[in-house]
């Protein structure tokens, strides 16, 4: 919405929360996937509730890309082109980072999110594609997460350091704590550090002044997914922002470790789930590392035929998705029938693409996932005569997936083209699509139409995970690895079921792909599908509960308010 649509500010915005990327709106292709679909949710919570808080991202003007599949199963991507000014509100302020020495303008657009109680976050998307820049620095903002490594610190540069300073620039100088949500940030500490010395602080007290505004949400528990440059990189990067002692400062060990950096400067810090964090402490001893587990804006991600079922029985669940958690109160009659009005739009949007012998009454498994390979999508698809066995003895199956691969990323792109053709091998016996171009819209569209949400990740890599949630909302149940958010969610045979073994306290055993797989086809074959077909009114319950337990609890509202109360404003 623009700012001429919307009442005034209520409060100054006190936090700056900063994201790579940030997604709301499928028509603003500025995210990847969960990370920014979770910043989006968050700021949206912020808006709900009327935290005084403001987004800062990139713009990524040609979006992440486009995703089609070929006949072959191979990935292939396309610019996105989408009318920034149709959504966005450009700024005449323009702020400087120095990139390699060269002054490189920013530039931002102005979007407002607008909450249930009528409060608006604005949010400010950085764009370098301004007449001043050069050709080469015009296009540092175009895809998001292109390039190589040189070029995502340069993106990372006009993040942090464009970020803080294009807010002083709009006038918001009363920025209480600045939240860096994964390390992509971090470059404002240097930049903090900098507007300290200027304003007199103590060297002795500089570190700790900037430490009390920073906060530092870390969804990595893989070592290597944390960004690190060698230290010549990053003063050639940086040169012209600061004196070279002062980058130098920020590379202990001869490298520019952004997680290091912001670990080292925030006082504040947490993982996104209880497990997460306890993997973090042991990633980074000798930090204070706290866990907030995810959480997704209910009223979103809820179907408009459950939202009207959730209005009759459970009014004010909108403001406040806590009463979800008396969704026991809603008729099965209700539960189910609001469910095949969801499956039905599913099934109809399948055969528009391609789908072939889709039906309604058959039991429907979804999984949609950024193609990584640590997420195992094609796990389900280890035994495809299992599979069979399973479709032909216990019930019919159906299978919908949907999910992209990083354009670097070679083996997200091969499980990709490995799924597409076991699915073909199944043709005639199980129903089975691939479908391209996984957005927030069809992500809707899944997590409320499929009968089963599956996740596969290798544990213990998952940090949270969101998509579960989202189906929880929608009453559909979990079959999923316990890593992340679900060892939290899952109660065995009430919210859903687990692959493989529940990890002990304190030990990391690796997930073994062959007895995971045993283990799915067993909870498919022997439980889940017969639950299913020959006890309508236990698979009903277990809906219930799903939205009950999990949905009540697993939103941004309670997320957010904990972030206030341990983060913001503690």
């Amino acid at each position: 919405m623009t700012k001429s649509e919307l009442i005034p500010l209520r409060k100054e915005p006190q936090v700056a929360y900063l994201s790579m990327e940030i997604g709301f709106d499928s028509r603003i292709p500025t995210y990847s996937g969960g990370l920014g679909v979770l910043a989006g949710d968050t700021l949206r919570a912020c808006a709900d509730l009327g935290v005084p808080i403001i987004g800062v991202t990139l713009l990524s003007e040609k979006g992440y890309f486009r995703q089609e599949i070929d006949s072959d199963g191979n990935q292939i991507e396309h610019p996105v082109d989408w009318n920034i000014s149709e959504f966005l509100e450009l700024k005449g302020t323009q702020a400087s980072v120095f990139i390699e020495g060269r002054e490189v303008r920013v530039r931002a657009w102005e979007y407002f999110l607008v909450g249930s109680s009528g409060h608006q976050v604005p949010i400010y998307f950085l764009d370098t594609n301004v007449p001043e820049n050069s050709p080469e620095d015009r296009r540092i903002t175009a895809y998001l997460y292109g390039g190589d490594t040189r070029y995502r610190l340069i993106q990372e540069a006009i993040l942090g350091i464009g970020g803080v300073r294009l807010l002083r620039a709009l006038g918001y100088l009363q920025i209480r704590k600045f939240h860096m949500n994964e390390g992509h940030a971090a470059l404002l500490i240097l930049d903090l550090l900098s507007q300290e010395r200027e304003h007199g602080t103590m060297e002795s007290k500089l570190v700790e002044t900037v430490r009390k505004k920073c906060v530092f949400t870390t969804h990595t528990p893989v070592p290597a997914g944390h960004d690190r440059f060698p230290v010549e990189v990053a003063c050639a990067v940086l040169k012209g922002n600061f004196p070279e002692q002062e980058i130098m400062r920020g590379c202990p060990g001869g490298e520019l470790n952004l997680t290091r950096l912001a670990l080292d400067h925030s006082e504040y810090i947490n993982g996104v789930a209880k497990k997460h964090g306890e993997i973090s402490r042991g990633m980074f001893p000798g930090y204070s590392i706290d866990s907030i587990t995810n959480g997704v804006r209910a009223v979103f991600w809820v179907a408009d035929p459950m939202k009207e079922l959730f209005d009759q029985y459970l009014p004010g669940w909108r403001s406040d998705p806590f009463l979800l958690r008396n969704a026991l109160l809603i008729p099965q009659s209700g539960i189910q029938h609001t469910h095949q009005m969801m499956k039905k739009a599913l099934v109809e949007y399948v055969e528009a693409k391609g789908g072939k012998g889709f039906r309604e009454d058959v039991f429907t498994i979804g999984f949609a996932r950024r193609a990584a390979t640590y997420k195992r999508a094609d796990l389900l698809f280890r035994d495809p005569a299992k599979l069979s066995e399973i479709a032909e003895k216990a019930g019919a199956l159906q299978i919908v997936y949907a999910g992209k691969a990083h354009p670097s990323d070679m083996g997200g792109k091969e499980v990709i083209k490995r799924i597409i053709q076991t699915m073909r091998t199944l043709q005639g016996k199980i129903p089975c699509i691939y479908l391209a171009d996984y957005d927030v819209t069809l992500a809707k569209l899944l997590t409320a139409g499929v009968d089963l949400w599956l996740n596969t990740p290798r544990r213990p890599q998952e940090a949270s995970g969101t998509s579960g949630m989202k189906a929880c909302l929608n009453g559909i149940p979990n079959l999923s690895v316990l890593d992340g958010w679900w060892i939290e969610g899952h109660i065995e045979g009430v919210t859903g079921w687990a692959i493989g073994p529940r990890p002990a306290m304190g030990i990391e055993e690796s997930s073994d792909d062959a007895k995971d797989a045993d283990d799915l086809y067993h909870k498919l074959g022997e439980v889940i599908v017969p639950l299913y077909y020959n006890n309508p009114a236990g698979w009903s319950k277990v809906m219930h509960q799903t939205i009950a337990i999990n949905g009540s609890f697993f939103n941004s509202h309670r997320m957010v308010q904990q972030y206030v109360l341990r983060a913001y404003f503690s």
